[in-house]
């Protein structure tokens, strides 16, 4: 039984034990009136009036019942008009007193609005518990935000609700997305179970910084021409396969000339050479140990030029790419055309053919360089010329070499870019 619900019960009965027996009888005794209590067994809700008339009684004698309390009946008896008509007033009046002691009783008994609650258990999208997750309940304000931690199981359990405010539960985890309720609104004392609580594995975003640098892939590529032989013995470092290739820095012109230069098999290249050349007796230096000497000499002098001159220096100073692009493909007039040109254009560091001055310009030079250490009868303009035509001639040469037969027969790596 409520608090609310004895007292009004208390207050009942103190008015039917002091009440009624004690201010009715006096008064009806004053007045002439014989009044009679009966008790019920159970207490039944309160009649308003109930009127009996009884047609064995004296004339103006009628009965008045009241039920003024659960459990009091009152009967008024008199025997002349005026005592009835004071005997009804009395009526009136314990009536008036019974609905003030009713209404007192329901205003007793009414009860305050009864908070409400909402349950849950936190779960993962297999039906698993989420233990110790962050359960978040929101109202729209500030202040009433509530937090709390879910049980090991992942239940949870928010009180005290007020009944009319929309509410939102929000639910967290370490690894998992969020989760949040749409607005709940609470009826007075309903204890709501949340049953759709399933929290999705978070996705992770990853990023990826793609920095691309040319000068990083180039020098992987210059890595991968350095493995270029030709029956996996002759250096083949000057031939492109990759038609985008990225352009070569002037360090890397440099280190891929030194590269050539310092071979041991270009070494031998050139020691074979002079050995042709000793028994043509060019360039006219003596015979014997000296002769091949000075021709060794000679040969090694003209090649290192050629190709740091060639190769490198001009290339550098004019941003051009010294090495060889490989066609491969289309018609063999086309390819065959593409070769011819190549000793007289190149490719620029811009990625544009134009005229090449690196080539031209370091079979001229080495040509002419070769006036201070070449015998007398070597020497001069015609000489300067007739090397430079050679050596453009070679370059005409090797080029068709290798666009139609070198490529078949020269080992390389893997191209990763």
């Amino acid at each position: 039984m409520s608090q609310g619900k004895g007292i009004s019960n208390a207050v009942r009965g103190t008015i039917q034990e002091w009440m009624v027996p004690g201010i009715l009888d006096s008064i009806s005794a004053a007045l002439g009136f014989t009044v009679h209590r009966h008790e019920f067994g159970s207490p039944t809700d309160w009649v308003r009036y109930a009127h009996r008339l009884n047609p064995n009684g004296a004339g103006w004698q009628r009965d008045y019942v009241r039920r003024a309390f659960p459990r009091v009946t009152l009967r008024v008896h008199g025997n002349t008009p005026q005592k009835m008509f004071v005997g009804k007033l009395l009526c009136i009046f314990m009536m008036c007193v019974s609905v003030a002691t009713a209404a007192i009783g329901q205003q007793i008994d009414a009860p305050e609005a009864h908070m409400g609650m909402i349950l849950g258990t936190a779960i993962d999208a297999n039906g698993g518990a989420i233990p110790d997750a962050i359960i978040v309940l929101e109202d729209g304000t500030p202040k009433g935000q509530r937090v709390l931690a879910a049980s090991d199981s992942g239940f949870f359990k928010l009180t005290d609700l007020e009944p009319g405010t929309t509410y939102r539960v929000r639910i967290s985890a370490k690894g998992f997305a969020d989760w949040t309720s749409p607005g709940i609104v609470l009826k007075p004392g309903q204890c709501l179970i949340l049953t759709e609580i399933k929290l999705r594995v978070a996705e992770e975003l990853t990023t990826v910084d793609v920095h691309y640098s040319s000068v990083e892939v180039a020098t992987e590529q210059v890595k991968i021409e350095e493995q270029q032989r030709v029956f996996g013995l002759i250096p083949n470092f000057y031939v492109v396969y990759d038609q985008n290739a990225e352009p070569i820095t002037t360090k890397l012109k440099f280190k891929l000339a030194l590269k050539v230069s310092t071979d041991p098999v270009t070494f031998l290249g050139v020691a074979g050479f002079a050995g042709i050349q000793q028994a043509a007796n060019i360039p006219n230096y003596v015979q014997g140990a000296k002769g091949y000497g000075q021709r060794l000499g000679a040969g090694a002098a003209d090649g290192f030029a050629n190709i740091m001159i060639g190769g490198a220096i001009l290339p550098s100073l004019l941003h051009q790419d010294p090495r060889y692009y490989y066609q491969g493909t289309g018609t063999s007039k086309s390819r065959a055309l593409h070769a011819l040109s190549s000793p007289f254009l190149c490719r620029g560091d811009n990625g544009r053919l134009q005229p090449n001055y690196s080539s031209i310009g370091g079979d001229l030079a080495t040509a002419s360089l070769a006036n201070a250490y070449y015998p007398a009868s070597n020497r001069g303009a015609g000489m300067v010329f007739g090397n430079f035509l050679i050596s453009t001639g070679e370059r005409v040469v090797s080029s068709l070499a290798q666009e139609f037969i070198l490529g078949r027969v020269t080992s390389r790596a893997k191209n990763k870019y």
